[in-house]
């Protein structure tokens, strides 16, 4: 009973994480140059609550803020933190150990068919002593489509049921599928599978 109060828990937390995302206009992206790339994404979700004096940000979206603003001002990480940017791949990965917990940020965008739009995955993910069991209380994966014309990306349905209990989700660096796998209760894997991209969505 208390394990199924605790995931119904963090299901209304991000659920009500995502309503407040999803009644925001938008989120206007700012770059230099002909397109932005993969760092002005992630700064642009990062900061979109800038000058919003009544949206929180949550500690996990701040810790990433950090590590990206010392990133874009050439400073080193502290103890504990990497960071893996790959402008080309479109790719970002932030990591963070403390204390036996390690907290995954991904992000990664698309190029979609229609060639007006691009999709911005953010992905979230805790673990502990290098086990995936239950999530963590900021963990999840959203998508968002950028518009090309106007600047602004918002949230996106792309195709995926997200389901947060012993599962992960890892963004492609190369190539663009997403791969799926469970865990079990004492965090061993049990199987994966692949998201495969159409340009548009995602299905197994």
């Amino acid at each position: 009973m208390m394990n199924f109060m605790k995931r119904l828990s963090l299901a209304i937390i991000f659920a009500c994480c995502t309503l407040a995302m999803a009644a925001q206009d938008g989120i206007k992206v700012k770059y230099q140059g002909a397109t932005p790339d993969i760092v002005d994404f992630a700064w642009s979700y990062v900061t979109s609550s800038d000058g919003n004096e009544d949206e929180e940000v949550d500690e996990s979206t701040n810790a990433l803020r950090q590590a990206l603003e010392r990133y874009r001002k050439g400073q080193s990480q502290p103890e504990g933190y990497t960071i893996t940017v790959d402008k080309k791949a479109g790719y970002i990965l932030v990591e963070s150990r403390q204390n036996g917990f390690t907290n995954k940020w991904e992000m990664c965008y698309w190029n979609m068919a229609d060639k007006k739009h691009k999709l911005f995955a953010y992905c979230v993910e805790l673990s502990e002593n290098g086990k995936r069991s239950s999530p963590g209380q900021y963990d999840g994966l959203n998508f968002y489509r950028y518009n090309n014309a106007t600047k602004t990306m918002s949230l996106y349905d792309a195709g995926i049921e997200v389901d947060y209990f012993n599962i992960s989700y890892s963004l492609p660096r190369t190539g663009k599928d997403i791969i799926v796998t469970q865990w079990s209760e004492n965090g061993k894997e049990k199987w994966q599978k692949t998201l495969k991209w159409n340009g548009s969505r995602f299905s197994y």
